[in-house]
C-alpha cells in the first residue's frame, strides 16, 4: 500500500488546524503516517535540544537512539545540511547509526517552522532495501511545512 499523500494531508491538516504545540504535533504526525504505509517500520521526530544535539521525540515502533549529534549519521546530516536524505541501503551510507539491525532503508527530512528554524527531523525507517522515493519527499515535505508552521523555535 503506497501513501496517499492528499488524504494524508487532509486528515493532519484537520487533526492539527491551531495546535502549536511541538510534542503534540510530532505525536499525532507519527501516528498517521506511521499506519498510512506498510512500508513504514519506524516512524518518528528527532528534535533540537540544543546546538548540534538532536534527541528522540515522539515515535511509532521499536525503540530509537536517544541521541544523534549533528555530526553522525542520516538524521545528524539532514540537520546539518537541512536537506532530505534518501537512503536506498543504510549499510551504504558512510557514518549510519544502527539504531535497529531490522533497517534497511531510511528517509529523512528537516522540520523547519514558518521562520525558518530547525525543529528537529522526520525519520521513517523500512525493514525493505530501497523503500522510498522522491515521491515520498514530495508528499510529505508540504505536509510538515504547513504542520509545524506556527510552532516556536526549541
Amino acid at each position: 500500500m503506497q501513501v496517499a499523500y492528499s488524504e494524508l494531508s487532509q486528515r493532519l491538516e484537520a487533526v492539527a488546524a491551531g495546535e502549536t504545540d511541538m510534542i503534540a504535533l510530532m505525536a499525532t504526525v507519527a501516528c498517521e503516517v506511521h499506519q498510512s504505509d506498510a512500508r513504514f517500520d519506524w516512524t518518528g521526530f528527532y528534535r533540537v535540544v540544543s546546538p548540534q544535539m538532536l534527541k528522540i521525540g515522539p515515535y511509532q515502533g521499536g525503540h530509537g537512539c536517544l541521541d544523534i549529534p549533528f555530526s553522525r549519521g542520516v538524521c545528524g546530516a539532514v540537520a546539518r545540511t537541512g536537506e532530505p536524505q534518501l537512503v536506498p541501503d543504510v549499510e551504504a551510507f558512510p557514518g549510519h547509526i544502527a539504531c535497529a539491525s531490522s533497517t534497511r532503508s531510511e528517509l529523512v527530512l528537516p522540520v523547519r517552522n514558518r521562520a525558518g528554524d530547525l525543529l528537529g527531523v522526520f525519520d521513517i525507517d523500512s525493514d525493505r532495501p530501497d523503500a522510498f522515493t522522491n515521491a515520498d519527499i514530495d508528499g510529505l515535505t508540504p505536509i510538515l511545512a504547513r504542520v509545524f508552521a506556527d510552532c516556536p523555535a526549541p
